[in-house]
C-alpha cells in the first residue's frame, strides 16, 4: 500500500480484466469530489445540467406568461410573469439536476463505477 492517499488500493480494485474507461487518478479523483468535495469535471454531467436548466427556463417562463395574461386580477404584463417563470426555472432547474445528479452519482459509486 502506497503513502498517497488519492491512489487506490489494489486489493480492493475492482476485477482488472475489464479494461477502465478512465484512469486510477481520474476515478479517485472523482470519487473524492463526488463524495466529499470538489468540482464536478464530467462534461457528460455538466452538459446535462445545462439542458436540463435551459428547459426548465424555458418550461417555466411559458406558464409564467400564460399565467400572467389569463390571471388579470394581478394586472401583470406577460413579459414579467414570463421573467418570474423564466427565474423559477433557473433554481428548479438548478437544484432539480444537482439533486439527480447527486443521487445518480451515488449509486455509480455504489456499484464500483468511478467515472
Amino acid at each position: 500500500m502506497s503513502d498517497n492517499p488519492v491512489e487506490p488500493d489494489p486489493a480492493s480494485a475492482p476485477d482488472q480484466s475489464q479494461p477502465q474507461s478512465v484512469s486510477a487518478t481520474r476515478a479517485s479523483y472523482n470519487l473524492f469530489s463526488d463524495t466529499v468535495i470538489g468540482v464536478n469535471t464530467r462534461k457528460s454531467d455538466n452538459k446535462f445540467q445545462a439542458i436540463f436548466i435551459g428547459i426548465s427556463i424555458l418550461v417555466l417562463a411559458a406558464v409564467g406568461g400564460l399565467i400572467a395574461v389569463w390571471n388579470t386580477e394581478w394586472e401583470m404584463p406577460w413579459y414579467a410573469g414570463a421573467l418570474l417563470g423564466a427565474f423559477a426555472g433557473l433554481v428548479f432547474g438548478t437544484f432539480a439536476s444537482g439533486i439527480f445528479l447527486m443521487f445518480y452519482r451515488a449509486w455509480r459509486h455504489i456499484q464500483g463505477k468511478h467515472d
